[in-house]
């Protein structure tokens, strides 16, 4: 009999804990197992990633991109849903009261996370009970794993530091003691985690995230990259426009790389909410042509493999997919020396580790731009690393056995 394994996650657009989760699918073995995915929001553009072996239980789905209009028309809609399905908004009225106080006391504080409660209690529920159940994200997905699945083993997975990301034991409730397992995509999102819930520290352990270099390699060479004709050199970042990810901060930055008079252009591939409070910015700044907002990219490879530098300045991070990517493709990555960061990075040696201040982040990418063999050098060491993932599957697997 084939051991029945649910994963769930909160949405299934174009980011990298959900990229994560999709090379994960295809790697779990077929053999042996029925494998099940719900998707807590019904939506995303990756719905067509799937492996054919996973069985997607949403009887609707919105493929519309999270962040366009049509796809926060969707999602606005479900929300709404959710909230009403079975009276979840008013029955989590004293949660979002009491933790909405606590959150107004919180400087990490983040207002959606409390939101995920009511969408998770207002979910449509699952009657197979699983061998193993995965939570693959913070938030809804772990709520409704721990507190509507039925399954014999329980797994969570955490990509962010848990207090940086706004979150915190009164509004996660009792939620991560009733999971088997707390999994962590670095040493210091486990450490953070454990700061928060010392209780849970003996069943907290690594599962790192599974990339396919191959695929990526290929996809590389598929489709279009750069076509405005620049000749200078190109710095690319890739991910979500979000507080996390510093976009405010590099607009600064980039403002004083072109202040030196350095040929250097900067692109974004991603969308999100921030999308009209960067491009006021980049116009105050004057970086209109110098500062390029790509938007999203199903396939960002072949813009990667053309960059001349891959920069991820990050306020924080749990362990990047993007900066994985960047040095399977032999590219000079600078990173900010933050949480994730700094275990994917050995610094002068296959990246740049920078301080997240601007005078110290100027200098080490007018260093980089000067320098075309340094650009090379460390591309070179960056393309020599691998990644395999079959570790992490097994570690899964074996949940299932103890």
């Amino acid at each position: 009999m084939k051991k029945k394994v649910l994963f769930v996650i909160n949405t299934l657009g174009l980011a990298g804990a959900e990229t994560a989760l999709l090379n994960l699918l295809s790697r779990f073995p077929k053999e042996g197992y029925r494998i099940d995915l719900f998707v807590l929001m019904a939506q995303g553009e990756l719905k067509n990633r799937i492996p054919e072996h996973v069985n997607l239980l949403n009887p609707s789905f919105s493929t519309e991109m999270i962040h366009s209009k049509e796809g926060r028309r969707d999602m606005k809609a479900r929300i709404v849903r959710s909230s009403l399905r079975g009276g979840s908004i008013f029955k989590n009225l004293p949660y979002l009261f009491s933790n909405g106080i606590r959150m107004a006391k919180n400087e990490d504080r983040r207002w959606e996370n409390m939101a995920w409660k009511v969408l998770s209690d207002g979910a449509e529920r699952i009657r197979t009970e699983y061998d193993l159940a995965v939570a693959f994200l913070e938030g809804g997905s772990t709520y409704y794993v721990a507190d509507h699945v039925r399954a014999k083993k329980k797994a969570a997975v955490l990509h962010v530091d848990y207090k940086k990301a706004g979150y915190f034991p009164a509004l996660d409730r009792s939620c991560y003691d009733k999971f088997d397992r707390i999994f962590s995509v670095s040493e210091e999102v486990r450490q953070s985690f454990i700061k928060a819930w010392p209780s849970c520290e003996e069943k907290t352990a690594l599962l790192f995230n599974i990339i396919d270099q191959q695929a990526i390699r290929q996809a590389a060479l598929e489709g279009e990259g750069f076509s405005d004709g620049f000749d200078g050199v190109r710095i690319l970042t890739v991910g979500r426009l979000t507080p996390q990810k510093g976009y405010d901060f590099t607009i600064e930055v980039m403002a004083e790389l072109k202040e030196k008079g350095l040929p250097v252009r900067w692109y974004v591939i991603g969308e999100g909410a921030l999308r009209e409070d960067l491009e006021q910015k980049i116009l105050e700044t004057g970086m209109e042509e110098d500062f390029i907002l790509l938007g999203a990219k199903e396939n960002p490879y072949p813009y990667m493999k053309e960059c001349d530098i891959y920069a991820h300045l990050t306020r924080f991070e749990g362990k990047s997919i993007a900066i994985q990517e960047a040095l399977t493709l032999g590219k000079a990555v600078i990173a900010s020396d933050c949480s994730g960061n700094r275990e994917q990075i050995r610094d002068k040696e296959d990246g740049i580790l920078c301080e997240y201040e601007k005078d110290a982040c100027v200098r080490e990418l007018t260093g980089l731009i000067e320098d075309e063999g340094l650009r090379k050098s460390l591309g070179e060491a960056a393309g020599r690393i691998e990644y395999n993932g079959n570790e992490e599957i097994k570690k899964l697997t074996e949940l299932m056995e103890e």
